[in-house]
């Protein structure tokens, strides 16, 4: 379903959390809080003003946040948004190697921050995401918990343009 931004600024708060509530994954309470802020001229104060109430969340809700992102290449129930990203790269259909590749990955990222490996996929490749997991798997788990922030803004700014096309039909 898409929405035009006068359609989303008319809405009560219940539908418009409906509405958005995917764009953030598994955490509609980011909508929610969000529908305080309208009405929005643009995809990119919507997209800012939900990016304000992340920067709002408490430590705990920014780790749900972030654990609510599913693993790549996971063969798990996940959001239709997630399935939809990852198929995109044919994480879905990886073969047995690049299965176990991934998983072993995961796992040795999940180990060492404690949540799982998150980045907006439509920016990469597989082989970007390889080499960005060995890279990252080096850095403070205080800069991935800012880096895996930044790429859920990521997420959400693609997750709005899918929802509000800039030239509705």
């Amino acid at each position: 379903m898409s929405y035009t931004l006068t359609q989303l600024n008319q809405m009560d708060r219940a539908v418009f959390t409906d509405a958005l509530g995917a764009v953030f994954e598994d955490t509609p309470a980011i909508a929610e809080r969000t529908w305080d802020k309208r009405p929005f001229q643009s995809i990119s104060e919507l997209h800012a003003a939900t990016i304000d109430v992340v920067d709002t969340l408490s430590p705990f809700e920014k780790m749900a946040l972030i654990c609510a992102h599913p693993s790549l290449g996971d063969r798990v129930k996940m959001a239709e948004a997630s399935v939809l990203e990852q198929s995109s790269l044919g994480l879905n259909r990886l073969s047995q190697d690049e299965y176990n590749l991934f998983q072993a990955l995961n796992r040795a990222y999940l180990e060492r921050f404690g949540f799982p490996f998150i980045i907006a996929v439509r920016n990469h490749s597989k082989a970007s995401i390889l080499e960005a997991f060995e890279q990252r798997l080096q850095n403070s788990a205080e800069t991935e918990k800012d880096r895996a922030l930044k790429e859920i803004a990521q997420i959400a700014w693609f997750r709005l343009q899918d929802l509000i096309p800039l030239n509705p039909p």
